[in-house]
This record gives structure tokens, C-alpha cells and sequence, in this order.
């Protein structure tokens, strides 16, 4: 016979365990805000990275000479990865520091 643990169904227990639910579910809302906008930010430094970045290969001897498809994809994506983790943990901050403050209602 299995024994069964009594002190699971206390108050106590059910109580905790269903804060943590709702600490983890807004954990994942918080995440998840960060991805979305880590991402809009990203899609946007791409663009102002890659318009300069190309232009210039075309017009500027120097970097027509220098500057080779694989360097150009480097510049681009380093400034894309980069703004998508630079907004989506300061994103992520500002949602934790807002929820810290103002805990969500027992709705």
C-alpha cells in the first residue's frame, strides 16, 4: 500500500501552491512581453542598420573594398541581437518592478 500524504490537501499547502501557479504564470506574461518586444525592436534595428550598411558598400570605395557579404551580415545582425536583448530585459525589468509594486487581484 502507497501511503498518501495527508498534509497535501492542507489549506496551508493549496494556498501556496496556488500562489506559485500565479507567480509563474506572470513570470511567463513578463517573458513574454519581453520576446514581443525584443523582437519589434530588433525587426526595426535591422532596417536602420541595414540601409546605411548597404548604401555605403555601393558608394563608398572603402568599404566596397573591405567590407565582404559576411562582414555586412555580421554588422546587421549584431545590432539586431543586440537591440532585441537590450529591450527585452529592460522590458522584462519594467514588468517585474511594476508587479512587485502593484500585486495582482485575487479576481
Amino acid at each position: 500500500m502507497a501511503k498518501r500524504n495527508v498534509g497535501a490537501n492542507s489549506p496551508a499547502e493549496r494556498t501556496s501552491l496556488a500562489y506559485m501557479d500565479q507567480k509563474l504564470a506572470m513570470a511567463k506574461r513578463c517573458s513574454h512581453e519581453g520576446v514581443i518586444a525584443g523582437a519589434k525592436a530588433a525587426v526595426v534595428a535591422t532596417v536602420a542598420t541595414a540601409v546605411p550598411t548597404l548604401t555605403s558598400v555601393r558608394m563608398l570605395p572603402w568599404a566596397k573594398a573591405n567590407l565582404n557579404h559576411t562582414a555586412q551580415a555580421l554588422i546587421i545582425s549584431t545590432v539586431a541581437g543586440a537591440a532585441y536583448f537590450i529591450v527585452a530585459d529592460k522590458t522584462v525589468l519594467k514588468t517585474a518592478r511594476n508587479n512587485s509594486f502593484n500585486p495582482p487581484s485575487n479576481a
